[in-house]
């Protein structure tokens, strides 16, 4: 059953809630601010003038802090505790400049208006991991499984790097580098000629090898997989997907370490795709976040549908519509971008 969340306008806040009678103007308006001569500023006057420069912004904070507490009450305690955390950590860094640095660098104009912008922005990112999620097929999760998900490997490498300091010249790094390639060259080439390529792979890597952490264990890296070890791996791994069991490379592998040449020694079965599936559709919906920049402006589209939300202030309406249009389009040209970019 859907909620429904009716906005009926920023005045509504303004009338109410305070014990004192509200004043009156000379037109018999409901004054916010009033004067001796009759005149004054009327309710009426204050919220044209902050629907017209400020109004859309406050009230979509208020709509999505309204439903998003509501949608995640089990995750308020966090969303306080991190705001607090957030808030304190700055407090630490500019001290009583906090508010000045908050007013310069941001909208705000007060420490409790940043923190309650935290406070939901946390709040907006649980939803927005969770929408993410629902829009990844089933069909693009199991092609994932086909393509990119593989069993442990059994994987030995040897690693030569560029003997050469710093502040060498360009020349100097050149022949350093064109060295270690030759030395990996020289070790693809002794694998070719063996009969027994564990035997002698174990023994070249004892003899080449720059990793002193495994090379008096022939190279070996253990059972790895994605995640398995750093970054710096991932071109090892990568390569060592490619070759089937008791095969070594037969290129130059180069990573940030240096160069290599890996053995793939064993291999274990992949886990089924029951047994993935989660962390397969954890893995493409962060790629859908980082990659299309609309995909946050979408699922708060889709929250605010969820529970029925309608603008009764028909200016408001109009602004908001634009406000969605504007930000798609500007999420459309930052996604067109960043696809030249790559």
């Amino acid at each position: 059953m859907k909620k429904k969340l009716v906005v009926l306008g920023l005045c509504t806040f303004m009338v109410c809630g305070c014990g004192k009678t509200i004043p009156t103007l000379s037109n018999g308006s409901e004054a916010v601010v009033s004067f001796s001569n009759g005149n004054g500023i009327s309710v009426n006057d204050l919220y044209n003038d902050l629907k017209n420069n400020y109004g859309l912004e406050s009230l979509i904070s208020l709509i999505d802090k309204q439903i998003l507490e509501d949608k995640y009450k089990d995750n308020l305690a966090s969303a306080n505790d991190y705001a607090d955390s957030t808030m304190k950590s700055l407090e630490e860094n500019y001290g009583e400049d906090l508010l000045a640095q908050i007013q310069y660098f941001t909208s705000f104009q007060t420490i409790e208006g940043y923190r309650n912008y935290v406070y939901v922005n946390y709040l907006q990112n649980l939803w927005e991991k969770d929408y993410a999620k629902t829009q990844v097929s089933e069909k693009e999760m199991k092609k994932y499984y086909e393509n990119n998900i593989y069993g442990d490997v059994l994987v030995n490498h040897i690693l030569v790097t560029k003997n050469v300091s710093d502040d060498a010249t360009d020349e100097e790094k050149t022949n350093a580098e064109n060295e270690a390639k030759d030395k990996i060259n020289t070790i693809i080439t002794k694998l070719k000629e063996s009969d027994n390529v564990k035997e002698t792979f174990t023994s070249l890597a004892k003899e080449y090898s720059d990793d002193a952490s495994t090379k008096e264990d022939g190279g070996s890296l253990g059972y790895i997989n994605n995640g398995t070890l750093s970054s710096s791996y991932d071109e090892i791994l990568e390569n060592a997907f490619k070759l089937k069991d008791g095969e070594f490379s037969t290129e130059v592998i180069t990573t940030e370490l240096g160069y290599h040449v890996i053995y793939r020694e064993a291999s274990k079965e992949k886990a089924s795709y029951e047994d993935v599936q989660d962390s397969i559709r954890d893995t493409l919906s962060e790629n859908l976040l980082s990659e299309d920049s609309s995909i946050t402006i979408k699922a708060l589209q889709a929250l605010r549908k969820e529970y029925g939300m309608e603008i009764v202030d028909s200016e408001i309406q109009s602004q908001y519509a634009k406000y969605i249009q504007n930000a798609l389009a500007q999420a459309q040209s930052q996604n067109q971008q960043a696809t030249i970019t790559n």
